[in-house]
C-alpha cells in the first residue's frame, strides 16, 4: 500500500530534522575526556613567577649581638638577592615575646650587615609584629621577593597505581624530578628564553684555526691502540 505524505508534514518534518541536527553540533565541548595525559610536563609543569622567600633566624633571650650563625644564615639566603633587581627585604622583628629585646638588639646588626652586603638603604624594611603565636622565643623573619622557577606541590596519590591497566602515567609521576629541575636552575629566565651568545674568544678562535692549518693540534680522527 503506497502512503502520500502531504506537503505541510513534508516540510514539519523537514524542519524539526533540521533543528535536532543544529542542537546536536551547538553542544560540541560537552563531553570531558578522562585520564592523565602522558607527559609529566604538562601535568607538572615548571612555572616561573614572582614569590616571597622566606627565612626565620632563631634569637635567645640572653643575645645582645648577632652571632656567627645568625650572620652565616643571612648570607647564605642573601646569596639568592637580585642585585639588578633590588626588591624590598623585610626585616620582621618579634614584639610581644620574651625576647624581644633580644631580637631588637640582633636586628639591628642584621640591618647592618645588610647594607654591607649591598642591599640600599631605602629598601630595607624594619617592622614589628606580633609573636604571640610563636611562643616566648619568637624568631627574626627576613623576606624578599625574588623570580623563582617552581611546580605545584607533590604527593598526589588520588588512586591506587596497581589499578592502572593501561599502563598510564599516575597522577603523582614526574612532580620529584620537574621540583629539583626548577630548583637547580640559578637563572629561572633560562626556562622563558635562551641566553644571548656571548663574545666570541678571538685569540682561542686563531689558535684553533692555526694549529688545524698546521697540523699541530690533535686533530686526526684515528685510534691508535
Amino acid at each position: 500500500m503506497k502512503v502520500q505524505v502531504l506537503p505541510g508534514v513534508r516540510s514539519t518534518a523537514a524542519i524539526a530534522l533540521a533543528v535536532a541536527l543544529l542542537a546536536g553540533c551547538a553542544n560540541t565541548n560537552s563531553v570531558v575526556v578522562g585520564g592523565m595525559p602522558d607527559d609529566y610536563r604538562t601535568n607538572h609543569p615548571i612555572i616561573v613567577g614572582e614569590q616571597m622567600r622566606t627565612i626565620d633566624i632563631p634569637v635567645g633571650y640572653s643575645d645582645r649581638r648577632a652571632n656567627r650563625v645568625q650572620t652565616t644564615t643571612l648570607d647564605g639566603f642573601m646569596a639568592g638577592y637580585d642585585q639588578s633587581a633590588q626588591p624590598v627585604v623585610r626585616v620582621m622583628v618579634p614584639s610581644g615575646s620574651a625576647n624581644a629585646h633580644a631580637a631588637s638588639a640582633v636586628a639591628g646588626d642584621l640591618v647592618q650587615r645588610l647594607r654591607q652586603g649591598g642591599v640600599p638603604d631605602g629598601y630595607i624594611l624594619h617592622q614589628p609584629y606580633q609573636a604571640a603565636a610563636y611562643g616566648e622565643q619568637a624568631p627574626i623573619r627576613i623576606a624578599f621577593t625574588a623570580m623563582t622557577a617552581s611546580t605545584g606541590p607533590c604527593g598526589r596519590w588520588d588512586d591506587d597505581i596497581l589499578n592502572n591497566t593501561a599502563n598510564r602515567h599516575y597522577t603523582n609521576f614526574g612532580c620529584a624530578s620537574q621540583n629539583n629541575l626548577a630548583a637547580q636552575v640559578a637563572n629561572p629566565s633560562d626556562f622563558l628564553t635562551p641566553r644571548r651568545q656571548s663574545a666570541i674568544d678571538t685569540r682561542r678562535r686563531e689558535r684553533a684555526i692555526e694549529e688545524y692549518q698546521t697540523g699541530t693540534g690533535d686533530w686526526d680522527s684515528e685510534i691508535d691502540y
